[in-house]
């Protein structure tokens, strides 16, 4: 029966979108709560090294076993409620309890999961690679979405994800150990050197440090051979979106936008097409 499933593309690819829809109404999870258990582990040492003793605060949901629930009316979610893109056009974007709206992101990650996951099996097959790639492609997700609401890329997140790039290099899946040591080593100190070069000509801070770590994971995932792919194609993108911002005045000049998502949106395209882009630069006489 597995056989038929992964030989059958339209099974196969209706499979991914399904499994895709549901990572990603974890990752929904992962993405609302990350930050506030962070928040309240920092308090906690904070606390505890002023000796302060322990805060009189619950400890926020957790990410796995907590019941996700309105954030208005604390109406539990049931799980016909839960059904990934679906639920939310049943319940037309509303709470069944107290009809606040639901945040049309949910259903949006919900989706863009489910199609990057297509394209990453579609692209690597239902192998090794493909499986690790989806990996990598939901991380990138879950931290884009998360820099985005607090401007912060967890360390508990990019630092395991550097080592799992590290880790898969021992058996050349993605990039060989060479390539991911120096990718991780290199994709940290540019921009860690690019960081203090602005802060000494400006005196201010144009990124911060998890974009560093971000960048290195990425290099150790895909070899150093991406990296001025991605930092490339970040920032044209981020400086493109940064002016559409600005001109629509959604962006005030001074306000500082988070770089990770740009990071990762670059990272996911050179993961899928980077040998392509690269072949095709180095081809049309790029490189001189």
């Amino acid at each position: 029966m597995l056989e038929t499933f992964f030989e059958s593309a339209p099974l196969l690819y209706a499979g991914v979108f399904v499994f895709g829809a549901i990572i990603g109404s974890f990752l929904n999870v992962v993405i609302l709560r990350i930050p506030p258990l962070l928040e309240f582990d920092w308090r906690c040492q904070c606390r505890e090294l002023l000796e302060l003793g322990q805060q009189d605060v619950e400890r926020p949901a957790g990410i796995v076993f907590a019941r996700s629930h309105c954030p208005k009316c604390d109406h539990g979610i049931k799980a016909h409620e839960n059904i990934p893109i679906f639920s939310y056009l049943f319940l037309r974007g509303k709470c069944s309890a107290c009809k606040a709206g639901i945040s049309f992101r949910y259903p949006l990650v919900e989706f863009i999961t489910a199609v990057l996951f297509v394209v990453t099996i579609s692209h690597f097959g239902p192998s090794y690679q493909g499986l690790t790639a989806l990996v990598l492609t939901a991380f990138l997700i879950a931290m884009a979405g998360i820099d985005i609401d607090h401007q912060l890329l967890p360390d508990n997140m990019t630092i395991p994800l550097m080592w799992g790039g590290i880790l898969l290099s021992f058996w050349t899946v993605h990039a060989d150990l060479t390539a991911s040591v120096i990718g991780a080593i290199a994709g940290y100190l540019s921009l860690w050197t690019v960081y203090h070069l602005f802060r000494l000509l400006t005196g201010k801070e144009g990124m911060g440090y998890g974009d560093f770590k971000l960048l290195a994971a990425l290099g150790a995932w895909m070899g150093w051979q991406m990296l001025p792919l991605v930092v490339l194609l970040s920032s044209v993108v981020g400086a493109v979106v940064g002016l559409v911002l600005m001109g629509t005045g959604r962006l005030q000049k001074d306000k500082p936008m988070p770089f990770g998502p740009f990071i990762a949106a670059a990272g996911w395209i050179a993961l899928i097409w980077g040998e392509q882009i690269i072949d095709f630069y180095t081809q049309s006489g790029g490189f001189g």
